[in-house]
């Protein structure tokens, strides 16, 4: 049974946590306590037969939006995509602004932010006292619906998934918000934009120096570990195949991020 959320954030110790300028009210609001437990991922790169432990986190309930990232922006100019360093953003950074500090049409402030590279979501995260997700974590919370924690094996939630990544990227992007919040109280985690990790470099092929003499590089991607005809896999292999096809300085039209806590 789910524990009740001020429990949750409780045993996370949130409440205690030193939040770097976010009041303890805030991080109840935008985070869902999110319990730990074991989790067998379709990856297969841990043990086959156990799986991983995934530690009690909390995850924000809603992608960043372009509001949100705009206000970070404000706080820290070096990440103005007129000032930001082509080291850690390409030129299409933000380019969906109608300026460095303007949002315009293309880019309403409940929309999530896009056109944001794994350096800028890093940082945004960072200016909050939290992280990204890894990719474990991500697909933890992920893979519950809204009244299991692992409704993975269920084909109509797998084709509900499909159904969402098959609709056109160039179509606008709607508010965040409005899907129904999953067990934990997280919205969004499929069919709206696709979300960097902490951990993307370790599924990137061709990846930045963040990963040079790294032992754990391309662990994620052994071969075997997925079947292009599994249907019960194809949704990961889909978020595998977009985050290894990028680099860190790297930005598209539909990847945008959220940020996780660890518990103390």
């Amino acid at each position: 049974m789910r524990k009740p959320l001020a429990a949750t954030l409780l045993a996370l110790g949130l409440a205690a946590l030193p939040l770097a300028g976010l009041a303890a009210a805030a991080v109840a609001g935008r985070y869902a306590g999110i319990p730990g437990g074991r989790f067998k991922s379709v990856l297969g790169y841990e043990d086959a037969k156990n799986g991983v432990d995934i530690r009690t986190f909390a995850l924000m309930r809603k992608p960043v939006t372009n509001g949100e990232f705009l206000a970070f922006v404000a706080r820290h100019p070096e990440w103005r995509r007129d000032r930001v360093s082509r080291v850690f953003a390409e030129d299409r950074y933000l380019s969906h602004w109608s300026g460095p500090t303007t949002l315009g049409p293309d880019a309403l402030p409940d929309r999530p932010v896009v056109w944001v590279s794994w350096f800028a979501a890093e940082a945004y995260c960072k200016s909050l006292g939290a992280r990204l997700p890894t990719w474990n974590e991500w697909e933890y919370a992920a893979a519950a619906d809204e009244t299991r924690v692992d409704a993975r094996r269920d084909p109509a939630w797998r084709e509900r998934i499909l159904r969402w990544y098959a609709r056109p990227s160039h179509a606008p992007l709607p508010r965040v918000s409005l899907q129904a919040p999953n067990v934990y109280g997280v919205q969004d985690l499929h069919g709206l934009v696709w979300e960097w990790v902490e951990d993307a470099s370790s599924l990137m092929v061709d990846s930045d120096n963040r990963t040079q003499g790294d032992p754990d590089k391309g662990k994620f991607c052994g071969a075997g570990a997925l079947s292009m005809d599994d249907r019960e896999n194809y949704a990961v292999l889909m978020r595998v195949a977009m985050l290894s096809s990028l680099e860190g300085r790297d930005t598209t039209a539909n990847l945008g991020f959220r940020c996780a806590r660890s518990a103390p």
